[in-house]
């Protein structure tokens, strides 16, 4: 996510001026890789649906790697002719990296903690300082020297011991989120016999600095039990805490932010529990409520009470409640924050003397803040029209500094302390964006897209002065919209290199995000999922219509979920779009979704429906699902992308669908696989081979708008 040199307006100008030059299509290619067919045959609710290229699932077969690794030669190939520009767009990004950097120090008990970055590494190095900045550095872990010899490292848990003498560390080494926990002493630098195997996310240390809360998954790799572990003692001795069977519920393990209690959660979508246990022992936990459906609640301790963010009681923008130590159960539940048809608790955090909460109004993120001797409220206020103001590393409790975090389409992320009694705050750090990046160049705005339905659709964009509406100027559109998970504007020095080139960035703020509340999402999911692809179809044509751009000159992108709108927008208006890439597709919903052995398929019924118990949600999602509605039409050109060892979307979702487009579709459009053979769902761990993996994007993008320099 970086750039380096901006074109001038004279470099650009004949670039802007020009019609888009015609694109490579497959006929000037050899012949792409054809997947062999071999129906099977499945029947649910009537229907017999067949699947040519269901074999692509099983990767112990060898003709499913010699397949996937043919469509990245096939790939490479097409793109040879962006060799250069993906090389400049590379070294554009690396230069607007300052390579040699600190991130801001985090003050726990007597240190500051850290990371900082070396020109030609990876990855981070984590260390700290006692009592000032001005004290000896000690390294406490050295990503880069731990991922000697993995072409992956990542870190799914790093959690230091409330005494400090202790690291406890999760990594996985092949992107399948399939975590080992050790524990490293640093004291003496040494990693510890201690090593548990298969753990998911998250580990959480106990008062006595010896015991650790960690979570396990079942084979379809859902968190679904909790255990205790007592460093230096054999892990067959670990004491299962908790265990949910409900196929619908992952379960969590925290520490309120005051240290006093340990959480146990069990989650869905739609419904929550938790329970809570003194953290300094005995660990025997009691139940804050029990789980009641539709009713979501997380917990923070604040002095002599719980802190509960809540949708109980028809909150459906979430309110806080606050429930006494000795009775937190949802009868001794007093309102402490009302709920706001017009504004989204998102989030909350908790100090000694204030209450923080975060929120989501009008698609805007805001931070407001409550003292809680006095009970006065007051919002931190911003000056940019679309922005985002998000939450930063608090881990200290008795304190009256919040850190929270800054950006927008045109400025740089910054980092901020803000005094909350006093009111004021200091800027503790901007992302420094070499190569003389002037933000009074770019402008940002936001607009309105009309839903089919009437609905009014935010859009963010942020393009190179001077900027003229005449349809003329290329342009991306990015969306994601779904499981309330909202995309807020953020500055991106990788973008840079599409806006110095002329092209408009723009987010369309769809349904199934949260952006306008919880509405928003609701109206996004399951019955009515096909409002997030009828919403961004709206965006795009308000953003045509609007003359911002045109049909010739707009290419789009998701990922993930968003590729799944991707796969569902390219079926109903392939018409609309030069360009397409689609970054780890969802797009095979019915065998997904059917089959409840596949991580993420259970839960995830409440967010999608269940094809095999529902008649009725099978034939909704049917009418949707990307894989299952090729038909034989054009498309436009389409880069998709995946990673062999990805447990949230199977590598053979993108493939099988590549491989249906291939032998259905009507016109010679290029149309490229790329699967990443050593990485998960988020592609490369190290940071400079995911700037080529973004470079081999931006060229391919940029490309089919025209752009070859």
């Amino acid at each position: 996510m970086y750039s380096r040199t901006a074109r001038t307006l004279m470099l650009l100008a004949p670039v802007l001026a020009a019609a888009p030059a015609a694109a490579q299509t497959a006929r000037d290619l050899p012949r792409p890789p054809v997947a062999r067919v071999l129906p099977r045959t499945d029947t649910l609710h009537g229907d017999v649906r067949v699947d040519n290229y269901f074999w692509l699932r099983d990767r112990a077969n060898p003709e499913v790697i010699s397949y996937l690794q043919a469509e990245n030669r096939y790939a490479d190939t097409a793109m040879a002719g962006t060799r250069a520009l993906q090389e400049t767009l590379y070294q554009e990004m690396v230069g607007r990296i300052k390579q040699n950097d600190l991130s801001v120090p985090d003050r726990i008990g007597p240190y500051f903690y850290y990371s900082r970055t070396e020109e030609g590494k990876q990855y981070p190095i984590y260390v700290r300082r006692r009592g000032s900045m001005t004290a000896p550095e000690e390294v406490i872990f050295d990503q880069n020297r731990m991922a000697e010899g993995h072409g992956y490292y990542s870190l799914g848990a790093f959690a230091v011991s409330p005494d400090h003498r202790m690291l406890a560390f999760a990594v996985d080494t092949a992107g399948s989120e399939h975590f080992t926990l050790m524990v490293k002493d640093l004291s003496t630098g040494q990693v510890l016999p201690d090593r548990i195997d298969d753990v998911h996310f998250g580990v959480t240390w106990a008062a006595d600095n010896r015991t650790l809360f960690y979570t396990r998954t079942d084979a379809s790799q859902r968190p679904d039990r909790i255990f205790r572990h007592a460093v230096g003692t054999p892990t067959a001795s670990d004491v299962k805490v908790h265990e949910d069977a409900d196929p619908l519920f992952r379960v969590s393990v925290e520490r309120t932010k005051d240290n006093r209690f340990i959480v146990v959660g069990s989650e869905s979508y739609t419904t929550s529990e938790a329970m809570v246990a003194p953290a300094a022992g005995p660990f025997t936990f009691r139940m804050v409520s029990p789980r009641q459906d539709g009713v979501i609640y997380s917990v923070e301790h604040q002095g002599d009470h719980f802190v509960i963010r809540t949708n109980a009681d028809g909150a459906n923008n979430f309110k806080l409640v606050q429930a006494p130590d000795a009775d937190p159960s949802r009868r001794a539940w007093r309102e402490l924050v009302p709920a706001r048809d017009s504004v989204l608790i998102d989030g909350m955090d908790v100090f000694r003397n204030f209450l923080v909460l975060y929120e989501r109004g009008n698609a805007l993120r805001q931070i407001r803040v409550r003292d809680v001797r006095s009970g006065r409220e007051h919002a931190i206020s911003f000056d940019e029209p679309v922005f985002n103001a998000s939450p930063g590393s608090n881990p200290e409790y008795n304190t009256d500094t919040l850190r929270f975090g800054y950006t927008s389409l045109v400025t740089p992320s910054s980092v901020y302390d803000y005094d909350m009694g006093r009111r004021e705050r200091m800027l503790r750090k901007q992302t420094e964006v070499l190569g003389g990046y002037d933000p009074a160049r770019y402008a940002s705005e936001r607009t309105w897209a009309r839903a089919s339905d009437g609905t009014m659709v935010p859009v963010s964009l942020v393009y190179k002065k001077p900027f003229v509406r005449d349809g003329s100027r290329p342009l991306l559109l990015y969306a994601y919209g779904s499981y309330g998970i909202s995309t807020d504007p953020a500055f991106s020095v990788a973008n840079l290199s599409l806006l110095d080139r002329g092209v408009v960035y723009a987010i369309a703020h769809i349904r199934g995000g949260q952006e306008m509340g919880r509405g928003w999402y609701d109206q996004g999911k399951m019955m009515n999922k096909r409002n997030t692809f009828t919403d961004f179809i709206a965006a795009a044509e308000h953003l045509v219509g609007e003359r911002y751009t045109s049909r010739e000159r707009l290419a789009i992108r998701g990922g993930s979920a968003g590729g799944l709108l991707m796969g569902a927008v390219v079926n109903l208006r392939p018409d609309l779009f030069r360009a397409v890439v689609a970054d780890v597709p969802f797009v095979d919903v019915i065998n997904t979704m059917a089959d409840a052995s596949i991580p993420l398929t259970t839960a995830e019924w409440v967010q999608w429906g269940n094809p095999v118990a529902s008649e009725q949600e099978y034939r909704y999602m049917l009418s949707y699902s990307p894989y299952d509605n090729v038909e034989a039409k054009a498309y436009p050109t389409m880069l998709v992308t995946t990673g062999l060892n990805d447990p949230r979307v199977a590598y053979w979702e993108p493939a099988k669908w590549v491989a249906r487009l291939r032998a259905t579709r009507t016109d010679d459009n290029l149309l490229l696989l790329r699967t990443n053979m050593g990485a998960g769902h988020g592609g490369s761990s190290g940071r400079y081979d995911a700037l080529r993996e973004t470079a081999f994007r931006y060229a391919f993008v940029l490309h089919n708008l025209g752009i070859d320099r």
